[in-house]
């Protein structure tokens, strides 16, 4: 009888939901009186339960963070995220060329494409006369004054187009008629700008427009050793390239803390300002995100989960990791973090610094149970309908 059952059982166990239906014969086959036949069946009916949980935890696989492109949040979906704004770098004053405005005495090196084409016109200097205007071969008298380089470039194309197909003209200015200053990175209005008379720090901020939202609180000063030293005491002197630089505060200089921050600009001065430093956050959180530092140097994991709209029901608050940067490579570092521990006021909070991610993970033994139950509170009614059969 025992050996019967077992290689009964045997057969049936390749598909487990199936117990339930072949019970009947099993008890006529093998004449188990019915009170047995209830164990056998209430005990199939939870075997059954539990796979069916198991199936479907496995079905939701783990979302381990992937490297993407620069920019992108590793675990965040890239078509439903928020583009990630890409950090500006220091350009050379040629790539920002098409603000600035022409006037008397610049000299400008127009070079026309495709190559061949008005070799008349082609990597020839052309200066702009007192009363605004240049000279070419075949174009003829051109007025340039008060036009921008970019302005200039599409009249240059329009007028071409009598005998070039489908002309393109990239114009540079090789002679400034007055000392130009740049200015680079997250402004309103980036660009080159003559330097007209004494003009300070602020006051040409103010005339572009100062910057953007996302830029960095920190304003970057760089002179041609020429021109002399900055003179403040932070100021950094590359005796190789020739240049001082120095940083400065937006926000002092704002609330006038060091007046002498106000510098007066020299010509060629270049001012540039980068993005704002973030961290960002990533995983098991209701709003995943980057989240700018402004002038901070760093913020706390609690200040970055309150940014984040704090953990969702699956967090497993007690593994988040930190992933920073490692200097002059491609890798980060994994450093492991209780945050249940932070929050109880057990632990210290661990601040993050720039760049770095925060990932909160997903707690499985949570979602099993989740699932468990999903699947065997529906099924209880039932069971207890069989069991008083």
């Amino acid at each position: 009888m025992r050996d019967a059952s077992l290689l009964y059982f045997n057969k049936l166990k390749g598909n487990p939901l199936a117990i339930p239906i072949e019970l009947a014969e099993f008890r006529a086959r093998f004449g188990i009186e019915k009170k047995t036949m209830i164990s056998i069946r209430l005990s199939s009916y939870f075997v059954s339960v539990l796979i069916c949980a198991a199936l479907a935890v496995q079905a939701q696989p783990p979302q381990p963070l992937q490297p993407g492109a620069p920019g992108q949040i590793p675990g965040q979906n890239p078509a439903a995220a928020t583009p990630a704004p890409q950090r500006e770098q220091e350009l050379p004053p040629d790539a920002i060329r098409p603000n600035y405005v022409l006037g008397p005495n610049d000299q400008i090196l127009p070079r026309v494409g495709p190559p061949g084409s008005a070799d008349e016109i082609s990597d020839k200097p052309f200066r702009i006369d007192a009363d605004g205007n240049i000279n070419m071969p075949l174009l003829g008298r051109i007025h340039a004054g008060g036009l921008t380089v970019q302005e200039l470039e599409a009249e240059l194309v329009q007028r071409l187009r009598e005998y070039v197909r489908e002309p393109q003209v990239i114009i540079t200015v090789v002679q400034f008629r007055s000392s130009p200053v740049f200015f680079v990175g997250a402004f309103v209005r980036p660009g080159i700008y003559p330097l007209q008379g004494s003009r300070t720090l602020v006051e040409m901020l103010t005339a572009i427009g100062g910057l953007q939202p996302n830029a960095s609180r920190h304003i970057k000063v760089t002179r041609r050793a020429e021109y002399g030293a900055i003179p403040l005491p932070g100021a950094i002197a590359d005796s190789e390239k020739k240049i001082s630089s120095v940083e400065i505060s937006l926000g002092s200089l704002r609330e006038n803390v060091n007046p002498a921050e106000d510098i007066l600009l020299q010509p060629y001065d270049v001012i540039s300002v980068e993005r704002a430093e973030q961290v960002f956050v990533t995983g098991e959180v209701n709003r995943i995100g980057q989240f700018d530092l402004g002038e901070r140097d760093s913020i706390s994991i609690a200040q970055a989960l309150t940014m984040a709209g704090g953990f969702n029901p699956n967090a497993l608050k007690g593994k988040v990791t930190i992933l920073r940067p490692v200097a002059n490579t491609t890798r980060r570092a994994a450093i492991h973090v209780d945050v249940q521990r932070i929050l109880e006021g057990k632990d210290n909070d661990v601040p993050l610094l720039p760049n770095d991610i925060l990932y909160v993970p997903r707690s499985y033994k949570r979602l099993f149970w989740q699932t468990f139950s999903s699947i065997a509170i529906p099924m209880i009614p039932y069971m207890i309908f069989l069991a008083v059969q």
